[in-house]
């Protein structure tokens, strides 16, 4: 009986040990990194996992910050179907987000009523990119560092790079939403 126990106990450990290696395994490459959020909270970008995700490197300085309300009215409309917006506040380009991530977050909120989530201040390109982006930049189509504010990468639900959005392609235009309901329409695997 003892023994029948132990073997029983021993399936039971390996199975969920089984399982726990499984789930870790499945977490997207993209995503099997830690960021942290404008508050300064650590934050596990496999939380993400099977949403669809549209990072965004943003600025408050910029000729493209109203693109802030069409980031919004997309998170609005597409969150409760799996869509993900996820904002990276970045300064590299013409010095157009000067601010801390306090006064960030305090413009986001006042000016544009963001509730989709923030995070800390990164380098897109270069030597300091963060990981996020150096991936992103490296993996999407085209590759290659991005170009300016408000740059859009579209991740699919199984985490794959599936699109990549010039600054001058607004969040609203056709070509970005029907990427995003495509990617909605796509079961998480």
């Amino acid at each position: 009986m003892r023994v029948l126990a132990t073997c029983l106990f021993a399936g039971i450990v390996f199975a969920l040990t089984t399982d726990i290696l499984s789930a870790v395994e499945k977490v997207a490459p993209v995503l099997n990194q830690k960021v942290k959020s404008i508050k300064g909270d650590e934050v596990d970008l496999s939380k993400y996992q099977g949403k669809v995700l549209l990072v965004v490197n943003v600025a408050t300085r910029c000729g493209a910050t109203p693109q802030y309300e069409q980031l919004e009215g997309l998170s609005d409309k597409y969150k409760d179907k799996g869509l993900a917006v996820l904002g990276f506040p970045c300064n590299q380009f013409g010095g157009q987000e000067p601010g801390t991530e306090e006064e960030i977050a305090k413009f986001c909120k006042s000016k544009y009523d963001v509730s989709f989530d923030m995070f800390a201040k990164v380098e897109v390109n270069g030597d300091n990119a963060s990981p996020l982006f150096k991936k992103l930049t490296s993996e999407s189509k085209p590759a290659g560092d991005v170009k300016w504010n408000f740059e859009k990468f579209l991740i699919g639900r199984n985490g794959e790079i599936v699109a990549r959005f010039p600054t001058k392609t607004k969040p609203d235009a056709p070509e970005v939403v029907q990427a995003i309901e495509a990617e909605l329409a796509k079961a998480a695997k």
